[in-house]
Parts: C-alpha cells; structure tokens; sequence
C-alpha cells in the first residue's frame, strides 16, 4: 500500500490541487447520495460531492456516522466558499484490515507527518495581492482517457505571495481555516513562458531559486 494519499511530483511543473481533509460525509438525502457536506470537528460544514468510483467503497466497508479523513480536490466556486471532490479516503486502519502485517488495530497509522487539512497547490500564479492576502492559481487538468481536455481551473486562495513572483509556477502547502485555503510555504519553481514561447526578460522557463514562508492574514 502506498504510504501517502499524495502522490510524489514526478515533473518539475505537474499541476495539481489536492489535500486532505478529516469530517463526516452527509449526503443531501437518500436520492442524492453524491451530493451533500464534509462537517468537520469544529461543525463547519464544506459543500462536497463524492466521485463515482468512491461509491462502492462508502457504501461497502465505511461508517458513515464516524469521520474520515478525505482525499479531495478542492474547487472555489464562490469566493469564501469551498466546494470538495471527494476522491478517495485515507484509512489504512480499516482499509488494511486483511493484510496481516499491517496492525489495522492501530489508528495511528492513519496519522499523516503534514496532519489533517493540508493541501498541495501546484500551477500558475495568476492574481496576488499581498496587503489584502488573495492569492490566486491556474491549474491545468491532464487530458482524460477518451481524449477529452478538461479547462483549467482557479482557485483563490488566502496568503502573501509576491508581486515578484506573478507568472510563475508555483508549489504551494495549503492549510484549511474553515472555508479558506490559507498559503504556509511558497515554492518558486519557474517562469512561466509568454504566448511567443519565452518568459518575460527573453529566458524561457528560467528556474527562480527561491522557497519561503509565507505570512498568513
């Protein structure tokens, strides 16, 4: 089994918006099952959906009046408002329950070294505004198997990002306050190249060597 619910980067610019997050799933009713909220420890509750392949697991081997922690792809429809994909579930406690060398009777196996709602940000950032902490990146989805090719999404996050940093790739340590997506770090891993095929200043995805904190609101 696979020691983290968040896959290694295997490229220096992979896009990707994924975290964890630990609550209880409520579905809007019996006929909308997909559809409901994440209610975590402190009673926020989080707009989600669960994705199809996820239907046979929750339906199968969960309780869903216990929390869990979620994997999930996070979306901003509305601003101060998140919306969830619930695409997996991070529990080897129960999920390794018929492996004998795992001891499935100890939760804290589940324990993850970055803790609960933490999320990996990678793409384009797009907009900052330090003095008012808004931050927000491009993701760009993988073309799917039949050939379809997804648009790109942006999520607005919270944090200070440098103006400096604006049209550049960026890898982020995201943390969950609530409806937010709050900045911790701040990875700086290249230009991004304008329309003609070069970055600003004639280099094409110059790497920038800086990682820093970032300062939270």
């Amino acid at each position: 089994m696979r020691d983290h619910p968040i896959p290694a980067v295997t490229e220096p610019l992979q896009y990707r918006a994924i975290g964890v997050v630990r609550g209880i799933f409520r579905p809007e009713s019996e006929e909308q099952s997909t559809r409901g909220h994440l209610l975590d420890a402190d009673g926020q509750e989080i707009d989600a959906v669960v994705l199809g392949r996820m239907l046979t697991l929750i339906r199968r081997h969960l309780d869903m009046g216990k929390p869990h922690l979620w994997v999930v792809y996070p979306r901003c429809r509305e601003a101060g408002q998140l919306h969830l994909q619930i695409a997996g579930i991070w529990e080897p406690s129960t999920l390794s329950a018929s492996d004998p060398e795992t001891d499935s009777g100890d939760p804290s196996i589940d324990a993850l070294p970055e803790g609960d709602d933490y999320f990996s940000i990678r793409g384009e950032l797009i907009y900052t505004k330090p003095e008012a902490s808004e931050v927000v990146i491009k993701v760009r989805q993988q073309p799917r198997a039949d050939g379809f090719r997804p648009l790109p999404f942006k999520l607005q996050l919270s944090g200070d990002v440098e103006l400096a940093h604006l049209r550049h790739f960026v890898s982020l340590d995201v943390r969950r306050q609530g409806q937010l997506l709050q900045v911790e770090s701040v990875d700086v891993i290249a230009q991004m190249p304008t329309r003609g095929g070069k970055g600003r200043g004639g280099a094409s995805r110059r790497p920038a060597e800086r990682s820093r904190p970032a300062r939270s609101s």
